[in-house]
Order: C-alpha cells, then sequence, then structure tokens
C-alpha cells in the first residue's frame, strides 16, 4: 500500500510538471475531417442509453485470439480482439483465408447473439499488418517502410496500402495497426525500419498516403468494399528516445515533440485516421499511457481527433502503479481501449468496479465508449454483416476472383517487385560495373541471398521474424532466384556459393562480377536496439570474400539487407559497387531488376530510390540527423546513384 501510495505521489508531481510546462498553442490547430453529423450522434446516445454498465466495459476491453474465445466475446460483450505476431487461428501459421475468416465469423456472430433488448454491438478485429498482411500464409510483403521512405513516391504509397488492404479483409479483419509514424532520430533503435524516415514532412507525406490507400479517403470511398481501417502509431515521440532505447523516455522540449514528432500526425489525422495507438515510451519521464495533457487536451482537443485511442500491448501495465490487470490511470488520462492480450478478464473485473467505486468517472467511460461506436459507425460496422458475406472489392474490380486468390494476388506481387525496385539505393558505382552485362559469368555469395527471411525483416509470420524458412512463403522469390533469372535469361551463367567456400582459384574459373548478399538478422522491437552502428562485428566473412575477390581481379557488387543505415566504410571500399536493399519484402526478385541489364546491355530499370535517413560514416554516430552538431554523414539523404544515360553504343 505505502508502495502505491508513493508511486502515486511520484506520479502526481510528473503531472504537475509536465502541465505547468505545457503549451498546447505549438500544436496545429485541427478539426475532423468528418463532417457533423447530428443523426449519427443521435444514434449513438440511443446505444449508450441501453447499454448495462458491464457493456460499456467490455467494450473498452480487447483480448487477444489465443485468450478469447467467441463465447468469451458474448459473455463479456469484448469491443475487440487482436492477433498478435506469431498467433493465428488454431495457432497454425499455414491457416488459410478461410481459417481466419472463419473465426472472424464466430467472433462477429457471438458478439451480436443477444436476446436481452440491449444492443448488438459488433466486435473489431486488429492485426499488425505492417508491410502486407504479413501474418497470413501466402501474403504478398511489401518492404519496410524503411525502404518505402528511399521510394519517396505518396502514389506508390497509396497503392500499397489498398493492396494492403484487400489481403487483410479477404481474412475477415477489418482493423490494421498500421502505420507507425515515428520520426526516427537514433538509429540504434530496433524499430528504425518501421520508420519511413528521419525527416518529419517525409513522414507526414508518406504516412498519409498509405492511410488513404488503406481505408479510402474521406468523401470518396472510404471504408469502401476492401478497404480497413488504418492506425496512426505510437503517440508520441516513440522515435526520440534517449539512446534510441526502445519503449524509452524521450527528453525534448515541447517545441521539438510537436515540430518533429507530431508532423505524421496532423497529416494522418487530416486523413481520415479514426484510431491511434498510443506509445510504450515516456514525454520527459511520463508515460504516453498517463499523459492526460498530450492524450486529451492535445490530440483530442486542440487536433481535433474524434476517433478512439488503443493501448498498446499491456502498455498501461508499464505506468506507475499499475498492472495488467488493472490501471485507472491510463484510462482516465485518455487510453480509451486497453489492449489487455490475455489479463483481459481482470481488467473488466476491476473497471467495473472502478467505475462504481468513483475512480473513473461515469462520464469518462461514456466518452470512450461513444468514440468506439462512432468509429464502427463510420466504418460501417455496426451494420455490417459477418465479414464472410461482404463484399470483397467493387464487383466491376473483382470479377471471379475470390477471396483467397486476393492473398499473393499477382497484381499485389507486381505491386510488391516495383517498390522493391524503387526503394534500392546506389550508393557506389566504380567502372559502371552496374548493370551487369548479359552473357557475364555471375557468381552469387552469402547465405542471404536465397534465405527469404532474411529479406523479410520483422513482422514476417512471426513477431521477430524468425523460426520460419522458405517454405512458408509460398510465392516468394529470394535474390538469388531473380538474379539467376535475369542472368540467365540473357545468356549468362550463375554460381552459387557460401562465403566459406570461396577461393580465388585460377584465372580461367573466375567470375566476370561477385554478388554479394549480405545484412542483418531479423528482429522486431528492443530486441533489435543495438549498442552501435557496426555491422556483423563478429563475423566479417563477407568482407574477407570482397577483399580476395578483388585482390584476384574480380569486380565485386554488395548487396546490403538491413533495417538501419549502418557503418559499412570497409564494405563499401571493398566493393565496386554497394547497393542498399533494405528489407525488400516477398520479391526479391526486384532486385535483378535493376542490377541486371537487358540482352542488349541497357538497363532494364534505373536507380530510383534515394536515402531517406543519413548515413553515418562511423559506427557511434548512432544520432546523426541535419541540424545535429557535429553533423558529418558519409551519405546525407537524399542521395542516391543513377545510371548514366544508356547511349546504345
Amino acid at each position: 500500500m505505502r508502495m502505491r501510495q508513493l508511486q502515486s505521489f511520484v506520479w502526481t508531481l510528473l503531472l504537475v510538471a509536465a502541465g505547468a510546462a505545457a503549451d498546447s498553442s505549438q500544436w496545429p490547430a485541427q478539426s475532423s475531417p468528418f463532417p457533423a453529423d447530428a443523426a449519427e450522434e443521435a444514434r449513438l446516445n440511443g446505444i449508450l442509453a441501453r447499454m448495462s454498465l458491464s457493456d460499456k466495459v467490455g467494450q473498452v476491453i480487447m483480448g487477444e485470439i489465443q485468450h478469447v474465445s467467441p463465447r468469451d466475446v458474448k459473455r463479456y460483450r469484448l469491443g475487440a480482439v487482436l492477433n498478435g505476431g506469431g498467433s493465428f487461428p488454431g495457432k497454425d501459421r499455414h491457416a488459410s483465408a478461410a481459417d481466419w475468416l472463419a473465426l472472424a465469423d464466430a467472433y462477429h456472430e457471438a458478439s451480436i447473439d443477444r436476446n436481452d433488448g440491449r444492443p448488438a454491438i459488433p466486435v473489431i478485429w486488429g492485426t499488425d499488418a505492417v508491410h502486407g498482411a504479413n501474418n497470413v500464409f501466402g501474403a504478398t510483403l511489401f518492404p519496410h517502410n524503411i525502404g518505402l521512405g528511399a521510394t519517396a513516391n505518396p502514389v506508390l504509397l497509396e497503392l500499397i496500402g489498398a493492396a494492403t488492404a484487400r489481403e487483410v479483409a479477404a481474412t475477415g479483419i477489418y482493423w490494421n495497426f498500421a502505420p507507425t509514424l515515428a520520426v526516427p532520430r537514433n538509429d540504434r533503435w530496433g524499430r528504425t525500419y518501421e520508420g519511413y524516415s528521419e525527416q518529419p514532412d517525409r513522414v507526414a507525406e508518406l504516412g498519409a498516403a498509405l492511410i488513404e490507400g488503406m481505408q479510402g479517403a474521406v468523401g470518396r470511398d472510404f471504408m469502401a468494399p476492401g478497404k480497413v481501417l488504418a492506425t496512426a502509431k505510437h503517440f508520441l515521440g516513440d522515435g526520440g528516445t534517449t539512446d534510441g532505447v526502445d519503449q524509452g523516455n524521450t527528453e525534448v522540449g515541447e517545441d521539438e515533440l510537436a515540430r518533429i514528432h507530431a508532423s505524421g500526425y496532423r497529416t494522418a489525422l487530416g486523413s481520415g485516421a479514426q484510431t491511434v495507438m498510443v506509445s510504450f515510451s515516456s514525454w520527459n519521464g511520463l508515460k504516453m499511457h498517463a499523459n492526460p495533457y498530450l492524450l486529451q487536451e492535445v490530440l483530442k482537443g486542440r487536433m481535433g481527433f474524434d476517433g478512439f485511442l488503443v493501448g498498446d500491448w499491456d502498455g498501461h501495465s508499464q505506468v506507475p502503479g499499475c498492472s495488467a490487470g488493472s490501471c485507472p490511470e491510463a484510462f482516465n488520462a485518455g487510453v480509451d481501449m486497453f489492449m489487455a492480450p490475455k489479463q483481459w478478464k481482470r481488467l473488466h473485473r476491476n473497471l467495473l468496479r472502478q467505475v462504481r467505486m468513483g475512480e473513473i468517472a461515469g462520464a469518462r467511460l461514456d466518452d470512450a465508449v461513444r468514440r468506439i461506436l462512432r468509429v464502427k459507425l463510420r466504418a460501417g460496422l455496426l451494420d455490417a454483416p459477418r465479414p464472410s458475406s461482404r463484399p470483397l472489392a467493387p464487383e466491376r474490380e473483382s470479377g471471379t476472383v475470390s477471396r483467397s486468390e486476393w492473398i499473393g494476388h499477382p497484381e499485389h506481387r507486381a505491386l510488391a517487385r516495383r517498390a522493391v525496385r524503387e526503394s534500392l539505393v546506389l550508393l557506389k558505382n566504380e567502372g559502371s560495373v552496374l548493370p551487369i552485362e548479359p552473357k557475364s559469368r555471375v557468381l552469387v555469395a552469402g547465405a542471404a541471398a536465397s534465405d527469404i527471411p532474411s529479406q523479410l525483416g520483422g513482422w514476417s509470420m512471426t513477431w521477430q521474424g524468425d523460426d520460419i524458412e522458405n517454405s512458408d512463403f509460398p510465392g516468394a522469390t529470394s535474390i538469388l532466384g531473380g538474379i539467376t533469372a535475369a542472368v540467365e535469361g540473357t545468356g549468362g551463367t550463375v554460381e552459387y556459393r557460401q562465403f566459406s567456400e570461396l577461393g580465388t582459384g585460377s584465372a580461367a574459373s573466375l567470375p566476370d562480377v561477385a554478388l554479394l548478399v549480405y545484412g542483418e538478422r531479423p528482429y522486431a522491437e528492443y530486441e533489435g536496439d543495438v549498442k552501435t552502428l557496426e555491422f556483423s562485428s563478429r563475423d566479417k566473412s563477407h568482407l574477407e570474400a570482397a577483399l580476395r575477390l578483388q585482390a584476384a581481379g574480380v569486380r565485386v557488387v554488395s548487396v546490403l539487407l538491413t533495417g538501419r543505415p549502418l557503418a559499412v566504410p570497409d564494405e563499401i571500399e571493398a566493393s565496386d559497387a554497394f547497393v542498399v536493399a533494405w528489407l525488400p519484402g516477398s520479391e526479391g526478385a526486384g532486385v535483378a531488376d535493376v542490377l541486371i541489364a537487358a540482352s542488349d546491355g541497357a538497363p532494364r530499370f534505373d536507380f530510383a530510390g534515394r536515402l531517406s535517413f543519413s548515413w553515418p560514416e562511423r559506427a557511434d554516430q548512432a544520432v546523426n540527423n541535419p541540424g545535429d552538431e557535429p553533423y558529418r554523414p558519409a551519405y546525407p539523404p537524399g542521395f542516391g546513384l543513377r545510371y548514366e544515360q544508356f547511349d546504345g553504343s
């Protein structure tokens, strides 16, 4: 008891300090893009009036599908469920679209099954489809956001948002926990690859485009068939924590927080984002899950957000004095829906008690429930039939395409391959070794060349993107597969080896060019936090191979797979050409589209990618943004070479 009182006292001091320094005039003054609708609000009033206290408490809780059955949804009237990374219907990672859809139907039917005269409110299912429907067997996986940032192409982002929405909706899910709008300022952070750029304006432009593709534009095609709700996350400052520590403390002034870290939310809300996810992180020592100033006064007040705020995975439990099963502080601060994967029953019980005891005001509970219902109403979910009965696309577009055929649809894979091409950044091309000439003898080396999980990164079938293999991604193409098809298609030959297998050999056996593929192993969130930006400190076999090949007179092309800018000066020096491929997703063959010339020797596609992050010279340059002092990048944002104009001679 004394510990709880002490924690509450300290927390009160932090709240007072935050309030004393606050100035909401620094934040953009906005209003909802949805016009006021008196009829809708009257309907919400009617629903609220007929709900019991238990019904209302159920609406503000979301549990995880491994811990919530359809029967639970019916009994507790839960407002939402989610599947975490690596969680599947029946715990089967190869569950089909039909399996996902059947479970979605079961949850929906359970949520509306009642005969007591109280309102039947459909449940909503949320998922982390952060680079395509990445939890679903056979889905199209797009490049992670850091690669999409290098394309600087909002039209492409809108198309990717729409394709992702179709594949998610094909499983019966209509709420996606994406996009991440973080502005990473320290590249040691394990979620750097979830950011489009270190530049706030780039984040604002691309995030808004993805949202409009995913859920449609307000007043045009918002939540039309095949669209799903987007989530702007994580509010706020998750990309600015001290030392790049995930879920850490962002120690900046309010001006910097608003000017840099809120940039993407300004455009996201303007594009109609209806849900915002709260960050695990803190601002100047105060956990975002318990920051009423930023959640209520700034976001819901000054910025005009009238959707609902959802917490992150048990994020409320990190508030001092709270636990996974109890946190009135977070709810009172403005969190409208708890993400409580396992402890949702205990949370439900405690919320009931806290409302009855006055720890949570009835008006605050009504506000949260109204916001959740408003989003469900705007999205057409209050009146929608079971997911399997909802149209997935306008008839003129869908034709005879079935739901399951939208998963990994050829049009989506072609779009993802285009995104790979447009995201590649060329840092070096001495002697115009690229594009690789027709009929060349090409050596491809490195396990990453043939390993599809290496090109996917985290949030790919599993949370960390580990414990998976090529067979888990039917229809995907590896970088090696793409190179082999392109080279052999122009009359050349390809040999594949591991770095340890490479020797210099005789002059007659040497290849014309060696293409080395290497990079970071997949990771997600705090598992990906690093101490420095040195690449592969324990294993330099890729560098040793490059040096041996160069010494033998072989031209070396390096392709780096990475979720962050890395200090690789020795690798660049040991390469005649150096390409940053980021985390390209399931369509690795897109790399070959740019690196391998056509049969006449001309580039098939030019390099289009430009750095959206500063590239470091040294491993200790984790904080390396324009305006920082000192600022000495090896390559600044916007850098990226192109091929010289091909004249056909």
